[in-house]
């Protein structure tokens, strides 16, 4: 551990937990706690809950869990150190730009960060040399018919069709080969030679809300494949928790948000007056993009491209914004395949025109649905009522079921009430398998069974129980700390999660004479943290804490190990060959 205890314990002390998540999310007091819907995975119920006597985090549904720390790691995508010197600069503490989580200096976010601003002024460079960048400039403002203002505006480049020329501008500028591949702007060949990853295309920044250029993509000019390139996950960037334009966006949105599916379409819609535009980074949305939407606007209207491809992450994003609670419609670009295609068609007012005529989720599927069958045949009248109902099935709301259900009654002259039935069906065979699925997932749980943070649990279920008891009851108070290792060893504990916790949480004790979990995160994963912040809470929900049970749990651990010493292998064969003497 490179950052002192002390370090560690001032910034989560100018840091405090309900400041740090009300900064993001939306808290409500519940006792002593706080509670909160959870910034990392979708849900109805609020499941969240931040502790303020012990400084830590836990959301009872997905089992993400931590301190300060350990949160903003998760938010904001950083790694330890990246997230300890963000809160210390939060709160006006220095940290060491080389120290690192192993005391080894590594390729850090802000490292990253100062060499995508390098590259893109690079890429920026080559785009108006007038020799290097004419193939990119004539596809821009010819072809694409973008202005220079707009292509400034948006920081546009290119990278020039030859493997090495970024690679030796970064290497001048004093980035090594292993930040280059770090941070995904060059690849490994062979003989561990590199090269530039992105090569003759016009190139797009990716720029985070606090104006940093976080990642770069990349499209071709023809029609040769892929059209796109994108960066990869690296220290500074999560493609699932970016969207391309949200900097600008952002200052637009309060009402609405339009979803694009490419730069381009976003760029021409911002061009056309549409700032309130964003696009995804290459895939289909996430569930972390529909919770960023939620913080920022109340709607969103899609604006995909209208091949089929389009219409299943059209679908995709319409479950995904709803679950966040965002009003979702969508608009039809008809005569157009995409937004872009249709302003340079029919203009601006035509497109807003659109906007405001855009569809729920209700028409478009029905529309979707009576576009694929022919209702006057009996057979296929029956096909698309039953894809209608199942449709109409997955809105939670009853009142939203009723008014769709009436409306699907005229469209197809049939009486509510055999709709109504065939949707309580529907509804009544997927909540039995929720909940067979959800008594699946418990005993999974409970056995084990899939535990990715502590594999050997389900082999050892009744031991691992113990080792969580006890880590939780020493991590509860200091003399259950104390108690515990004094009484306890690494060799005590069967399983290597748990021996690993305890050893940690042992040499950081005997180094500083107290323990805070936020000392230990260089050395875990944030699911790791999550699991020991776990143990600590499902000890603080129970009445009884006391010495006497922290002593039996230790006396039942040991016993529990020495019996499996005494099973073992090498045990048996010891038996065995002493028999024989």
């Amino acid at each position: 551990m490179n950052i002192s205890p002390e370090i560690i314990e001032d910034i989560k002390f100018r840091n405090n937990i309900e400041n740090v998540v009300s900064s993001y999310i939306t808290l409500k007091r519940a006792g002593s706690n706080f509670n909160g819907s959870c910034p990392f995975h979708s849900e109805k119920t609020p499941s969240f809950t931040v502790f303020p006597a012990t400084q830590s985090f836990y959301c009872f549904g997905c089992g993400a869990g931590g301190d300060a720390i350990t949160f903003v790691m998760r938010m904001e995508n950083l790694d330890y150190i990246s997230a300890i010197r963000l809160l210390a600069s939060r709160s006006g503490i220095n940290i060491p730009e080389n120290i690192s989580s192993n005391g080894k200096k590594e390729v850090g976010r802000q490292r990253i960060l100062d060499m995508n601003k390098e590259a893109a002024r690079f890429f920026r460079d080559a785009l108006f040399d007038e020799k290097v960048g004419k193939i990119a400039r004539d596809y821009l403002i010819e072809k694409r018919q973008l202005s220079p203002s707009v292509i400034k505006h948006f920081g546009l480049g290119y990278a020039p069709n030859n493997f090495g020329a970024l690679h030796d501008h970064l290497k001048k500028a004093g980035y090594t080969d292993e930040e280059m591949v770090v941070g995904f702007l060059c690849g490994k060949g062979k003989n561990n030679s590199v090269y530039d990853y992105f090569r003759n295309r016009v190139m797009f920044p990716i720029i985070d809300v606090s104006g940093n250029i976080v990642a770069f993509g990349g499209r071709v000019m023809d029609n040769s494949e892929p059209k796109y390139l994108n960066t990869s996950d690296t220290p500074a960037f999560k493609k699932s928790k970016n969207l391309f334009a949200l900097n600008y966006a952002k200052n637009h949105c309060e009402n609405t948000m339009i979803l694009c599916e490419g730069y381009m379409d976003v760029i021409a819609l911002h061009s056309a007056g549409f700032e309130n535009a964003v696009a995804t980074l290459g895939t289909a949305i996430t569930s972390e993009q529909a919770r960023i939407f939620s913080r920022y606007t109340k709607k969103v209207v899609i604006s995909y491209d209208s091949d089929q491809a389009g219409q299943r992450a059209a679908d995709k994003a319409f479950r995904l914004l709803q679950e966040v609670g965002v009003d979702v419609k969508i608009l039809k670009t008809e005569g157009a395949k995409d937004p872009d295609e249709f302003i340079k068609k029919f203009g601006k007012e035509k497109f807003s025109a659109l906007i405001d005529n855009s569809k729920t989720r209700f028409e478009f599927e029905t529309d979707k649905i009576l576009a694929k069958y022919n209702i006057n045949d009996m057979n296929e009248k029956i096909k698309a009522s039953n894809e209608l109902c199942a449709v109409i099935a997955t809105y939670p709301s009853e009142i939203e079921r009723e008014l769709y259900i009436r409306k699907m009654s005229k469209i197809f002259e049939l009486p509510t009430q055999s709709i109504q039935r065939d949707i309580s069906a529907i509804i009544k065979r997927k909540n039995k398998s929720q909940k067979a699925s959800l008594m699946n997932d418990v005993y999974r749980t409970r056995s084990g069974i899939g535990d990715r943070i502590n594999p050997e649990s389900a082999s050892n279920l009744g031991a691992n129980k113990k080792e969580e008891a006890i880590i939780g009851l020493m991590l509860l108070k200091d003399e259950h700390m104390k108690l515990g290792l004094e009484k306890l060893s690494t060799n005590d504990f069967v399983t290597s999660f748990c021996k690993r916790v305890f050893e940690s949480i042992s040499n950081i004790y005997k180094e500083c004479g107290k323990f805070d979990i936020g000392y230990i995160q260089g050395d875990f994963t944030v699911d790791e943290t999550a699991r020991i912040t776990k143990m600590l809470t499902e000890r603080e929900s129970l009445s009884i804490n006391d010495t006497k049970t922290l002593e039996e749990l230790i006396s039942s651990l040991k016993e529990e190990k020495n019996k499996d010493d005494e099973d073992s292998f090498d045990s048996i064969l010891k038996a065995i060959e002493k028999k024989k003497k």
